[in-house]
């Protein structure tokens, strides 16, 4: 893999859910999404056009009993195929942030592209479903791709009312984070950006 062909795809099959992803850091924001939710294929949708990462996803899972399985392990390999895209890192700006106002909400996503982990989840909503989605599960999709891409993650929502602007707001600003943070940085291209000479492990 060459910063010039950051691409990745990743098959994840369990006995809860079969999805394969692509991705292409490199890409103008084409996708193809297939999860059996509505509206996890509307936000999927958002972080791809908004990050400019092509984004392909196939995901079949139990929907019968609820979409946690598919929500949580979706959020794993997408976010899976976006760390295996980056390889050693080298030359990436490696922090991003973004705020993304949507008629009267706004949210604000920090990242650290550290590979360490870590979510960081202010945001509240004031009802159970969008849809036939739960709304809690979007703190799930956020924790499962922050662990699959190594990314520290911070998302606040300063204030908003309406549930589908807050957590659209949310996708579209971790997509222009995420665009800013895996950015090829040309005046240190080969160069890992850390003292360390390393990304990840312990601080």
């Amino acid at each position: 893999m060459t910063r010039a062909n950051r691409e990745a795809s990743i098959e994840r099959n369990t006995n809860e859910t079969q999805i394969s992803v692509r991705v292409n850091l490199d890409g103008t924001g084409q996708y193809n999404v297939s999860t059996g939710i509505g509206f996890l294929d509307h936000m999927l949708e958002q972080l791809s056009r908004h990050s400019l990462m092509d984004l392909d996803v196939k995901a079949v899972g139990d929907l019968h009993i609820d979409f946690h399985h598919t929500t949580e392990d979706t959020g794993i390999a997408i976010g899976k195929a976006v760390g295996r895209a980056l390889g050693d890192r080298k030359g990436i700006r490696r922090f991003g942030s973004a705020l993304a106002p949507m008629d009267e909400t706004c949210t604000r996503v920090a990242l650290d592209a550290s590979n360490r982990p870590y979510l960081v989840w202010r945001v509240e909503f004031t009802r159970e479903k969008l849809g036939d989605m739960d709304t809690e599960l979007f703190r799930e999709w956020f924790q499962a791709f922050a662990q699959g891409a190594g990314l520290t993650l911070h998302v606040e929502t300063f204030y908003g009312e309406n549930n589908h602007h807050i957590i659209e707001s949310c996708y579209k600003a971790l997509a222009r984070a995420l665009r800013e943070a895996v950015e090829v940085d040309p005046r240190q291209a080969n160069a890992v950006p850390s003292t360390k000479g390393v990304l990840g492990g312990s601080l």
